[in-house]
């Protein structure tokens, strides 16, 4: 009994003792909050004025400074406008899908001022279809700008519309950041400032290039493979599209078919120097089948090279029906074989682009001297340039071989080359001194020499035949002959066009 009496007094004063901690407990606890600046029933009222914030913001009440009411409107807002704009824009036919993310024009009026200012540089519905992004240039900001750069360079007027339709995005260009270091660039390549907008004008692309990629490194290659650096500018003034291709896909490719055929390096040099447009000319599109077609009609592929050497537009063209038309033609007209034509355009590859009418009035001239149509295309065989000279000329020569030199019709027909001789720079001074010194000769023999060779041959007691010239070939090394040190442009300074 005493022992259980003892645990129950101990229990209680345990329990007791924890009552009484937990008294103290809430006792500090209600100091503490009647210490602060709030009364203890001032928690129910925090909580209740929390909730009438929170009601007040959702009611979009003026005591919040970014309430979300206000963002929602002005982008609901903001949409009711582009919609607008939109709704204007496809009332006059530009679609404007490919609009959305640009910052447009607030308002309609904005936009139709930039369609008009794009309508008055000659753009037309279908150009800003095509480019519908140039409608987020602001017309004071980026497009009067560029306008008034262009025009100072020297960009003409009438050309400024197909600049434009070429290369719209020049209009976003910043004129110090994008536009005056090509125009710099360009200037560094020996491209005179006089032509500068010449060409801009033919390539207005190259104004969106990298200063240090492509226009750099196509330069560079042409240099390497012995285009004159003193050229380069000429070059590039009258076939900027250089400064756009690649070496490795389009140049480099280009070049080293042609040295396949059998010209020199240096002689492709020089026809690029001469015509640098062939570059454009698609090398699996063009220039291959093109070759194809030549041998097909009777090239002989050992004369591939001199072909495009005399007449290097002849792998741009489209050449197998152009073959074909003439090949049919000068057959009804002088009796061509498939083989004298394949000679006919080894010797004188133009003939493929030569029109109808002057063959025809060449040859009647020709049968109207005496010969015979087997002696025409004989003649025309061995010389077809024959069917291209001046007639003027053509007869001149003829009236003087009648009647000062005393020979036979003969051997104007194995040397027809006679009618590309100037009558007074070469034939009459030449046929004077032979008959002075009573020497019997050839017609091959009194012309086919340069002027130093003859004047040898005047001191000769006879007349050595095996000294003759052979010209039926032509030379390619007159491809690598050193040229002028001067370049010229092909553009003339003074021109009535009106500037901008």
């Amino acid at each position: 009994m005493f022992c259980k009496t003892l645990t129950a007094t101990a229990s209680t004063l345990v329990v007791s003792s924890h009552y009484q901690k937990r008294i103290n407990l809430v006792g500090k606890l209600q100091c503490s909050v009647a210490s602060r600046p709030y009364a203890s029933n001032s928690v129910g009222s925090s909580t209740s004025k929390s909730e009438s914030v929170r009601t007040s913001r959702k009611r979009g009440g003026s005591s919040s400074l970014y309430g979300r009411a206000s963002l929602l409107e002005m982008k609901n807002e903001r949409i009711a406008n582009r919609a607008r704009v939109y709704d204007f824009l496809r009332g006059i036919g530009i679609e404007p899908d490919e609009l959305d993310g640009l910052e447009l024009p607030v308002t309609v009026d904005v936009m139709k001022e930039r369609v008009d200012f794009l309508h008055s540089l000659g753009l037309t519905i279908e150009d800003i279809n095509n480019y519908p992004l140039v409608l987020g240039c602001s017309v004071k900001k980026n497009m009067i700008p560029v306008l008034d750069y262009l025009g100072k360079l020297g960009v003409r007027k009438s050309t400024l519309t197909e600049f434009l339709r070429r290369y719209p995005q020049v209009l976003h260009a910043s004129v110090v950041v994008d536009l005056a270091p090509v125009v710099k660039h360009l200037e560094g390549m020996d491209i005179k400032p006089n032509d500068i907008p010449r060409v801009l004008e033919k390539y207005p692309e190259v104004l969106g290039y990298k200063l240090e990629g492509t226009m750099s490194t196509s330069v560079a290659y042409l240099v390497g493979i012995g285009v004159a650096r003193r050229e380069i500018g000429g070059i590039l003034t009258r076939y900027p599209e250089i400064l756009g291709m690649r070496v490795g896909r389009v140049i480099k490719p280009f070049v080293e078919y042609l040295e396949g055929l059998g010209i020199p390096t240096l002689a492709v040099a020089r026809l690029i120097e001469q015509r640098p447009h062939i570059l454009g000319f698609g090398l699996e599109e063009k220039v291959k089948p093109n070759v194809k077609s030549l041998t097909e009609f009777g090239v002989r592929m050992t004369s591939i090279s001199s072909v495009i050497a005399q007449y290097p537009e002849i792998i741009g063209l489209d050449l197998g029906a152009r073959l074909l038309k003439q090949q049919s033609f000068l057959n009804s007209v002088v009796d061509f074989s498939p083989e004298d034509f394949g000679k006919v355009v080894e010797k004188m590859p133009q003939i493929v682009s030569l029109s109808n009418t002057p063959v025809v009035k060449h040859v009647d001239f020709l049968k109207s001297c005496g010969f015979s149509l087997d002696q025409v295309r004989k003649m025309v065989v061995g010389c077809p340039q024959l069917l291209a000279l001046n007639m003027d000329i053509m007869k001149l020569n003829f009236d003087y071989f009648q009647s000062k030199m005393g020979r036979e019709l003969e051997e104007l027909v194995d040397f027809p080359a006679f009618f590309t001789y100037g009558l007074e720079s070469t034939i009459r001074p030449r046929h004077r001194m032979v008959a002075k010194k009573g020497l019997k000769c050839s017609l091959a023999w009194l012309l086919n020499c340069s002027d130093a060779k003859f004047e040898q041959r005047m001191n000769y007691d006879t007349i050595d035949m095996e000294e003759m010239e052979d010209d039926s070939s032509f030379d390619m090394n007159t491809l690598t002959e050193p040229r002028n040190e001067e370049s010229d442009s092909d553009y003339d300074e003074d021109s009535d066009e009106e500037y901008l």
